[in-house]
């Protein structure tokens, strides 16, 4: 997993319209940059709507959040229609990007060993310093506890 005070690894993802989103094209602002599983899933699902939810309160504090899976392109955009998000999700198919980042592990379910995603979260400074992380994020809350610490972060 990426440590605190590191520099974000770069990335160029294409994002639910297919339109490549680089860490470089996002320099000057804060990032939330958080991890999941798969769309329309039950915890998924929460996490990306309570993030939208948020998405002007982030905003507001100079802030975009970004959702990562190994979901197409066509399954963002239909989760997108589907819940009305308002959030940029991008598709890491290969994995590679969640690999550097470190957070596509092995994985126990049901007794069953598989590589996954481990749900986690980072803040990235305006100059690409991760600034804080979360790992095996529980849902409930979360969207509004990044959001303190982003305040926290920023002095506000």
């Amino acid at each position: 997993m990426i440590q605190l005070e590191s520099q974000a690894p770069e990335f160029c993802l294409p994002n639910q319209d297919d339109v490549e989103i680089c860490l470089r094209d996002l320099r000057g602002k804060w990032i939330v940059l958080y991890f999941y599983p798969k769309d329309n899933t039950l915890g998924c699902t929460t996490e990306a709507c309570d993030f939208s939810e948020a998405a002007p309160d982030f905003s507001t504090l100079n802030a975009v959040i970004i959702g990562v899976s190994a979901d197409s392109t066509a399954k963002h955009r239909d989760f997108i229609e589907k819940k009305d998000l308002s959030i940029t999700l991008l598709s890491d198919e290969s994995t590679s990007m969640m690999q550097e980042y470190g957070v596509w592990a092995l994985k126990k379910n049901y007794g069953k060993e598989y590589m996954g995603i481990v749900r986690s979260t980072l803040i990235i400074n305006p100059e690409g310093i991760v600034k804080a992380v979360w790992k095996n994020v529980k849902v409930k809350e979360h969207a509004r506890i990044v959001k303190e610490k982003l305040e926290v972060l920023q002095g506000k």
